[in-house]
């Protein structure tokens, strides 16, 4: 039986697979893919992302690299970075 941290690294795996197959190379996004992943998987949490200066800060933040895309590894940046700035809201409120 899966665990659910096992369960959350299949699904940050499957979900980055799938925006990023999407055109070209499949092992990045490109930033149409991004903006896809972004409005689709994070809605109103990341209101900016049909901003197109908004979209263009968050992809070169990404883009560690500067390779012109956003591999996986920085995509796991952005969701960790998310995920500690949520607990420590959600811990601030108790």
């Amino acid at each position: 039986m899966e665990t659910n941290v096992q369960k959350a690294m299949s699904l940050l795996i499957e979900t980055f697979n799938k925006y990023a197959s999407k055109e070209g190379d499949k092992f990045s996004l490109n930033k149409s893919e991004l903006k896809e992943l972004l409005q689709n998987e994070f809605g109103g949490m990341l209101c900016k992302a049909n901003d197109k200066a908004a979209l263009d800060s968050i992809f070169n933040g990404l883009d560690k690299d500067k390779s012109g895309s956003v591999e996986f590894s920085e995509f796991c940046r952005m969701v960790c970075c998310l995920t500690e700035l949520c607990h420590e809201y959600f811990c601030s409120k108790k």
